[in-house]
């Protein structure tokens, strides 16, 4: 059991994760809730399923990584838990078969006619694990790797919002729900960019990041860029729901904190300097998704009951 404690913490902190998959999967249901019309406490069932079944999709991933990563890791990573012999890719793959008969047990719970969209995310993911069948061309572009990829979000981030709508009676996503997976999509970019971007100090040999790629600057650059596409997406995403005005303000302000992030980056040189950005994606993450569908819906649910 010790062994799997220090790999979660070396490789998926609960700690760092659950705050930001419930972020992730409470705002799904709120949002579907709101862009529908209905005002109410979501119920603890569509809250829990959604939450679990995010959750466990984010492992899926990580599994999926050390699938993929292991040659270049046992090469030039041998310090991470697979190649130093913690745990072994047998055993990651239980695991993950494991996760998917929770999921598939919570969605049979849940509305059994729902699986199809638990299915596409499956698929997907396999595919992913194969690299779509080119992971030497993908590797060659690094760009539309990142892409590619992170198109799983949006698709776990469906399945969340079905937990309401599906569940709901609707055979179709309700209108204006498009721009929230839009928002998931861009999220991941901004994650993705913000924690492979360091100061050159930290780079290591053989492990590919956009700061390296780009240079310390560009990915700084690149990172504010894919943070204002995201700002605007989900301030449309909130026009869908009413909420415009106060997402404008809250959107201004962690916009600028990040850039305010990004400068300081720019100058960094001392090992580490790198994590703000790493931290500052993953707080932009879970308040920009509070505040697009838990908080709105909290609060209406209050002036409700007044």
């Amino acid at each position: 059991m010790n062994r799997w404690i220090v790999y979660q913490r070396e490789r998926f902190p609960i700690a760092g994760h659950g705050p930001l998959v419930a972020a992730f999967s409470a705002s799904a249901v709120c949002f579907s809730s709101l862009v529908r019309g209905r005002v109410a406490v979501p119920s603890i069932d569509a809250l829990v399923v959604a939450f679990s079944t995010s959750f466990l999709f984010f492992l899926q991933l990580r599994i999926a990584d050390e699938f993929k990563d292991y040659e270049d890791d046992a090469r030039f990573r041998p310090y991470r838990p697979v190649p130093r012999g913690l745990v072994t890719l047998r055993e990651l793959a239980w695991v993950a078969l494991s996760g998917a008969v929770v999921q598939l047990l919570l969605a049979l719970w849940l509305a059994p006619s729902i699986v199809w969209l638990l299915a596409i995310g499956w698929v997907y993911l396999a595919l992913m694990t194969r690299e779509f069948f080119a992971p030497r061309w993908l590797k060659a572009h690094p760009i539309v790797y990142m892409a590619s990829h992170m198109a799983i979000l949006p698709l776990v981030d469906l399945y969340a919002t079905a937990c309401d709508w599906w569940v709901a009676g609707l055979r179709r996503p309700p209108a204006g729900l498009y721009w929230f997976l839009v928002v998931s999509y861009l999220n991941g970019i901004v994650i993705e960019i913000g924690r492979k971007t360091r100061v050159a100090v930290d780079e290591e040999r053989g492990v590919e990041t956009y700061s390296v790629l780009w240079g310390k600057r560009g990915a700084a650059g690149a990172w504010i860029g894919a943070v204002v596409v995201t700002a605007l997406a989900a301030w449309q995403a909130s026009a869908r729901i009413g909420t415009q005005r106060a997402m404008l303000v809250l959107l201004a302000i962690l916009v600028s904190i990040c850039i305010g992030v990004a400068l300081r980056f720019v100058r960094a040189t001392a090992s580490g300097g790198g994590k703000s950005i790493e931290l500052m994606a993953g707080v932009w993450t879970v308040l920009m998704y509070l505040g697009l569908g838990a908080i709105p819906l909290a609060y209406r649910v209050w002036r409700a009951a007044r």
